[in-house]
C-alpha cells in the first residue's frame, strides 16, 4: 500500500492567496527543550535527523512550517536545513517573545518587531516571510490596542517582507479583534479546549485563516479505550470549515506520517 500523503489536500490561507498542507510541521523541538510543557522529555534531533524529518514531512505532502524566535535555535537552524527549497515551503514565524536562558520576555514596540523581523529573514536566509503572528503574553487586546506591532506588521507586508500577519493570541476577544485587520489567528482547539470556536467562526464568515495549535492537546489527550485520539482530535477539527491547518510539532518520523494518514483520511470521509 502506498503511504497517504497530502500532495492533493492544500487548502486556501484564508484570502491570503497562499495554499497550504492541512497539517503543518511545528519546530520547537529543533530549537529549544527548556520550559516546554510535553508530557515526554525529548532530546534536540541533531542536523542529520532534521534534515531527514525535514525532507519526509515534504515527501508527505506538507508545505506548511512553523517556527519562531522564541524557539531557541529552531530558525537559525531552518535557514540551513532549507537551503535551495524555499519555493517548497509556506513559512511561518512570530514576533513579540523572546527566549533566553530559561526565561521568556515580551516586547511588541515597533522597533522590536522590525528588528525581529530583521533578524527572522536573516537566519531562515530569505527576502520574506510567508506569514508572520504576534505571540501573545495572553494580553491580547492589550497588545492591539496599545503598541504598535500591528501596524508595523501591516507596513512590513506593504514592503513585502511578509505576505500576511496575525495573531497567535489566547482570548476570543483578542482573535476576534485580531482578525479585523489581519490575515490569520492561531487558535488553541482541541478534545480538551474549545473556548476559542467563535474566532474559528467568524473567520469562516469573513474568508480569514486559521491555524490551530495543540491541535493534539500536546499529547495530553485521554479518550475512552478503543478510540484513536488522534483521530477524534482531526475530525473535530476538519469539521469546522474555518479551520485551514492544524500545527504539530513532533520530531517521531512515524507520528508524522500517522498523523499524516489520519488527516488524509478524515477528509477522504468528508
Amino acid at each position: 500500500m502506498s503511504q497517504a500523503t497530502l500532495h492533493d489536500l492544500h487548502r486556501p490561507l484564508g484570502s491570503t492567496g497562499l495554499q497550504v498542507s492541512p497539517l503543518g510541521l511545528g519546530t520547537v523541538k529543533l530549537g529549544r527543550d527548556q520550559g516546554v510543557k510535553y508530557p515526554n522529555g525529548f532530546q534536540i534531533p541533531d542536523d542529520d535527523e532534521a534534515r531527514m524529518l525535514l525532507k519526509l514531512t515534504r515527501d508527505l505532502g506538507i508545505n506548511l512550517i512553523d517556527t519562531a524566535p522564541a524557539y531557541g535555535r529552531s530558525e537559525e537552524r531552518l535557514g540551513p536545513l532549507l537551503r535551495g527549497q524555499r519555493q517548497d515551503w509556506v513559512i511561518v514565524s512570530k514576533v513579540g517573545e523572546e527566549f533566553a536562558d530559561g526565561q521568556s520576555r515580551h516586547d511588541f514596540s515597533a522597533a522590536h518587531t522590525r528588528f525581529s523581523i530583521e533578524r527572522s529573514l536573516q537566519r531562515l536566509e530569505t527576502d520574506f516571510i510567508d506569514l508572520v503572528l504576534v505571540h501573545s503574553d495572553g494580553n491580547d487586546l492589550a497588545i492591539l490596542n496599545d503598541s504598535e506591532v500591528y501596524q508595523t506588521l501591516a507596513a512590513l507586508k506593504a514592503e513585502g517582507k511578509i505576505r500576511g500577519f496575525g495573531f497567535s493570541g489566547k482570548t476570543v476577544e483578542g482573535g476576534l479583534k485580531a482578525l479585523e485587520q489581519g490575515d490569520c489567528a492561531m487558535v488553541t482547539y482541541n478534545l480538551n479546549e474549545q473556548a476559542e470556536r467563535p474566532v474559528i467562526d467568524y473567520a469562516a464568515a469573513h474568508g480569514k485563516a486559521i491555524l490551530v495549535k495543540k491541535a493534539l492537546a500536546s499529547g495530553h489527550v485521554c479518550l475512552s479505550p478503543g478510540v484513536d485520539p488522534v483521530r477524534a482530535s482531526f475530525e473535530l477539527l476538519f469539521a469546522q470549515p474555518g479551520v485551514a491547518s492544524a500545527i504539530v510539532g513532533t520530531i517521531n518520523p512515524l507520528h508524522l506520517a500517522h498523523n499524516v494518514a489520519t488527516v488524509a483520511q478524515v477528509l477522504a470521509s468528508r
